[in-house]
């Protein structure tokens, strides 16, 4: 009788591990963030880069949109899409950039805005990338777009593209 519970107890066991295996195997492992648009920003408190107070979502909803850009001086695609940022600064007066800048030393990320030039409305600090976490930033170059309602509109992965500049150009123009 100890024998047939042992044995039933370890052929469960056999199948409760197989279970969990084909679950885990049938699971997406592809970053998809689709589910993120149209879901709003709750909270929103991101430390000043050089001044001691904190961006909320009120300082975000004056703007009829803003691109959260998450970035950093060490980041080689960082520097591919910098063109791209200075350009929707220029061109898009819809648009507000808020620069998140990430695991970074202060002045390496401010040698690179001299350098390179400064395409942000806003500057923020996320020096050990706690803050970024709450916006489902893996890794960067990685900027949302969102409304003044703090509706977010697309996350782009990696730089922003020609392709995204004429996307979120199409978009803060439709207003």
């Amino acid at each position: 009788m100890q024998k047939n519970i042992i044995k039933l107890s370890i052929i469960l066991l056999i199948i409760f591990i197989i279970g969990v295996f084909f679950f885990g195997l049938n699971k997406s492992s592809i970053y998809d963030t689709k589910d993120l648009v149209g879901q709003k920003i709750t909270k929103i408190q991101l430390d000043h880069f050089s001044d001691n107070r904190i961006i909320t979502g009120e300082d975000l909803k004056k703007n009829d949109f803003t691109l959260i850009n998450f970035w950093a001086s060490w980041c080689a695609p960082c520097r591919d899409e910098h063109s791209m940022l200075l350009k929707l600064n220029n061109d898009e007066k819809n648009l507000k950039i808020l620069g998140v800048n990430f695991k970074d030393k202060k002045n390496n990320a401010l040698k690179f805005l001299r350098d390179l030039g400064d395409p942000y409305d806003y500057l923020a600090r996320d020096e050990f990338g706690k803050h970024s976490i709450n916006f489902g930033i893996y890794g960067i170059p990685e900027s949302i777009l969102i409304n003044k309602d703090l509706v977010i509109i697309k996350k782009f992965i990696g730089p922003i593209s020609k392709n995204d500049y004429s996307f979120i150009k199409q978009i803060v123009r439709k207003q």
